[in-house]
């Protein structure tokens, strides 16, 4: 049984970890070479560091189906991302259609302005574990339906939205998808799913660092920025510039984390998605057989037999889920994470509020034998030994 000298990491819906060695090397030679500010000087260092941040801009571009590297914006992490596209595309009196699935990332701007703004806001309903039925998505639209708002994979019960349903089904809408867990591990392509806007994280399944993010905005479709400031460009004029990407990127460029959030994707790309796709499938698949043998667990969220996240969400009889993840931690060096996730509307879907649940996430770097290890470990809290 492992120890907090070796610990276990299964928290990876929250941040992926370890990093790839490539990511890791990258952000060492940047912050030692050319770290610096792209776009505000003709020297050779800015200029190093211009093409650090247009190479990534490409990457991501290609990497989620968008022919205009323009369109992809940087943010510091997708919930700058999602409030930029709430607060710039919504009006007073929109309506806007979302789940009961979402993050705090989207509920608390909607709720803000469903109080400031009289915004319509309509909750579809989903079943036990978290899914939603996309048919259920035109009998709930009206003239003022602007947005619909979806988390690709939840990240409390890893379930798994059919976005080319949606897209198929949403009428004169825009659908904005939060992908903070799925970038990277599952399918995403704007123009065949008719994603408007797609909001995604760089340090989950994109194996770049914290600090990093960002939004892909489809042609033809504008929002204000929610910060002003030096861009670079037009520097003679004293309104914020109105071309892609820079109306959005204000401020000095996290040049360190985007040359690693990049790394992360080059990672990907040599890998193969579908790989790591496989790889957290079967040691998700491990864990959720595993978890219906020890007495007392319940598991919230769909079954190992059908497309689900590596999220998987548990409560046990007896036990707080703070006492669990505790126990992981001190007892056995299994890092877990315990709580509401900051996704309360999920847990109230679920019927685990306020409580929470104990999450366990798989990552690509975590092996069988670790899920062994975190199966033994919960077994052996179960009995009470």
């Amino acid at each position: 049984m492992p120890d907090s000298s070796s610990p276990i990491y299964l928290d990876n819906a929250a941040t992926s970890f370890p990093k790839p060695p490539e990511v890791v090397e990258t952000m060492h030679r940047l912050i030692r070479e050319i770290s610096l500010s792209p776009g505000r000087s003709a020297h050779r260092f800015s200029l190093a560091a211009s093409r650090v941040i247009f190479e990534a801009r490409e990457l991501i571009a290609d990497f989620f189906g968008c022919p205009d590297s323009s369109r992809v914006v940087f943010t510091s992490n997708v919930t700058e991302a999602l409030n930029v596209g709430i607060f710039g595309l919504l009006e007073p009196g929109d309506q806007v259609l979302t789940t009961g699935m979402e993050h705090n990332s989207v509920m608390r701007p909607l709720r803000h302005l469903e109080k400031t703004r009289g915004l319509r806001l309509e909750i579809l309903p989903t079943s036990s574990t978290g899914a939603i039925d996309p048919d259920d998505i035109p009998k709930r639209l009206s003239g003022k339906t602007r947005l619909i708002i979806i988390n690709h994979v939840s990240n409390v019960t890893g379930a798994v939205a059919d976005l080319a349903a949606i897209g198929a089904r949403k009428g004169g809408a825009l659908l904005m998808v939060d992908a903070a867990q799925s970038a990277g591990v599952f399918p995403l392509e704007m123009g065949a799913m008719r994603i408007d806007f797609l909001a995604f994280t760089g340090h989950k399944g994109l194996f770049g660092p914290t600090g990093t993010g960002g939004f892909l905005l489809r042609e033809g479709i504008m929002a204000p920025p929610l910060k002003m400031g030096g861009t670079g460009s037009n520097s003679e004029q004293e309104e914020q510039p109105q071309l892609m990407p820079d109306c959005y990127e204000s401020g000095t460029p996290n040049t360190l984390g985007i040359g690693g959030l990049a790394a992360g994707l080059e990672f990907i790309r040599t890998t193969g998605r579908e790989t790591i796709r496989r790889h957290e499938e079967h040691l998700t698949r491990l864990l959720l057989d595993g978890l219906s043998q020890i007495q007392g667990v319940t598991v919230h969220g769909p079954p190992a037999s059908g497309s689900r996240g590596s999220a998987v969400s548990l409560t046990m009889a007896g036990r707080s889920v703070a006492d669990l993840a505790f126990l992981l931690d001190r007892r056995f060096g299994i890092m877990a994470r315990a709580g509401l996730h900051c996704t309360p509307a999920a847990h109230r879907s679920i019927t685990t509020f306020p409580q929470g649940a104990l999450r366990l996430s798989p990552g690509f770097f975590n092996t069988e034998a670790e899920i062994q290890a975190v199966l033994a470990a919960l077994d052996q809290i179960s009995a009470g030994s």
